[in-house]
């Protein structure tokens, strides 16, 4: 058989699996490397989400292994969905929930249930640290305030659970978790430890001096891996339990929101990516090093960062988006009424939603408010003027005048945004949310027809060099709906009351302290 013919049998067994791995759910994705078509897309579990344990006030936590069942369960589904044998998967990605905690021994077992990302028990630490190391350091090194980020949570543990922290050998983010139990490597990726203020953008290494206050060993951190390229080999057991063969390249790990950028073709200076699931982001890329004096906004390692081309995703990030509209829906009685149906009996409120304002906060300390956790409200409500419709409107805007309180600061911070691509899988598809940040912005949003599973499944084929470039690999998707700003007078009183609201729900939070 001849080079050609090979290489043109090969080209027709060309397939890539890629999983997002979110804290309501595992989606995963089966592409088509030579088409760059997504042949299908999975969710497990497909008939609830996933719980968070919260022992205190406060806190998210959730158990590792949950995450790893439902990687396994979804990947059979997209087997048997499609018929593809295992023999022709050639690629595996991972996205991930950004800035957790996995903490394991030296047998690779997990020590404590994973911190999560909207947990909010190390917020104090992180503070601490900033003053102690200050600003300059911080902001010049890890390119943030260490926050409640996870060598926070690292502290955390080490703080009031020592004897779960003397067994502990690594810490890991979600996603290196993830691709340990395929391959048996303990790795990570500079995007990923600079995603945990880990990583010394100076010196271009894991922070000494940061892992030093903290107490921490160096030796515990995971030894580097590139973000593109080979991470290890399905070994025997992980093989058997995803139901691929031994042996198949994990080629490609990112935290969900670098994630979703990539998948939105976001990776070059200027562009702009966000989304609305359980929370929602805004993630700008810049060609150069960007930090936040005031830590509203954090910057990490873009998925195509190097130390010659430094390109920094900087990211906007409203805890309680999705998880507040969720939240209503089951408030007002509504489980079986679809999204479409809520969007529809919303339209029949006016802009403003006749006073009555929703701050869409209460799932953990928002960055964006300096971490303060001030909860979630509704203010203006008449019991004998204002209806469900009222409260679905009135939700929908809240989150859009966050996203849009944010945004502005992202524009303070030198990212003009003057048009944004989104996925078409989350609270974009609402005309109503859509609209009401397009306008206020006066930015074009382009929905994207993508997800991160697909993206993440794209980026392995690139990291086994079957796509030339990254652009290559994630171009081929569509702009299924464009939403172009048209001004209302009436959006922008809606908004200034909204933010009069949360101006004086801070206040008030500040004189309590």
């Amino acid at each position: 058989m001849t080079i050609s013919i090979i290489l043109v049998e090969l080209l027709k067994k060309m397939y890539l699996i890629g999983y997002d791995i979110g804290s309501s759910s595992i989606k995963a994705a089966l592409v088509d490397g030579n088409s760059n078509k997504a042949l299908a897309i999975v969710t497990s579990p497909s008939d609830h989400e996933l719980g968070m344990d919260a022992p205190q006030l406060g806190w998210a936590e959730q158990d590792p292994a949950i995450w790893w069942e439902h990687i396994c369960i979804a990947t059979k589904q997209l087997l048997k969905k499609t018929s593809i044998a295992p023999d022709d998967i050639k690629a595996i990605g991972i996205a991930y929930q950004m800035h957790g905690l996995v903490l394991i021994d030296k047998d690779h077992q997990v020590v404590r249930p994973s911190i999560i990302w909207c947990d909010s028990r190390a917020v104090s630490i992180g503070e601490e640290t900033y003053e102690k190391l200050g600003s300059s350091f911080c902001l010049g090194h890890l390119l943030n305030s260490p926050g409640n980020f996870t060598a926070s949570k690292l502290r955390w543990v080490l703080e009031n659970e020592p004897q779960l922290f003397d067994k502990a050998s690594h810490f890991m983010l979600p996603g290196d978790y993830l691709a340990m139990k395929m391959t048996g490597k303990v790795k990570s990726t500079i995007s990923g430890l600079s995603e945990g203020t880990l990583w010394d953008f100076k010196n271009n290494k894991v922070s000494e001096k940061l892992l030093d206050h903290l107490g921490i060993s160096n030796s515990m951190a995971p030894d580097l891996t590139p973000t593109f390229g080979l991470q290890g080999q399905l070994h025997e057991k992980a093989a058997k339990q995803m139901g691929l063969s031994i042996g198949t390249p994990v080629t490609y790990r990112a935290g969900d929101q670098p994630n979703n950028a990539l998948s939105l073709g976001v990776i070059d200076d200027g562009e702009i990516a966000a989304t609305g699931g359980t929370s929602g982001v805004v993630y700008g890329v810049k060609n150069k090093p960007i930090a936040d004096k005031q830590a509203r906004i954090n910057s990490f390692a873009h998925v195509n960062y190097t130390q010659e081309n430094p390109m920094t995703g900087a990211l906007l990030c409203i805890n309680a988006a999705g998880i507040l509209y969720r939240w209503v829906r089951l408030l007002i009685g509504a489980e079986n009424l679809s999204y479409s149906a809520m969007e529809e009996r919303a339209s029949s409120s006016e802009i403003g939603s006749d006073g009555v304002v929703v701050l869409p906060f209460g799932n953990g300390a928002e960055r964006m408010l300096g971490n303060r956790d001030i909860g979630a409200g509704i203010e203006g409500l008449q019991l004998n003027r204002h209806s469900k419709s009222h409260l679905i409107r009135a939700s929908l805007e809240g989150i859009a005048f966050s996203f849009v309180y944010g945004m502005k600061v992202l524009e303070e911070l030198g990212i003009p945004i003057q048009k944004m691509r989104v996925g078409s899988d989350n609270l974009f598809q609402s005309e109503i949310f859509s609209s009401t940040i397009s306008n206020l912005m006066n930015t074009q949003i382009e929905l994207v027809e993508n997800t991160g599973a697909v993206g993440a499944a794209r980026a392995a084929g690139y990291g086994i060099g079957h796509f030339a470039n990254l652009k290559e690999a994630v171009s081929s998707d569509k702009v299924i709906k464009r939403f172009t700003p048209s001004p209302r007078s009436n959006l922008g009183e809606a908004y200034d009351k909204w933010k009069h609201t949360l101006n004086n729900k801070i206040n008030i939070h500040d004189e309590s302290k």
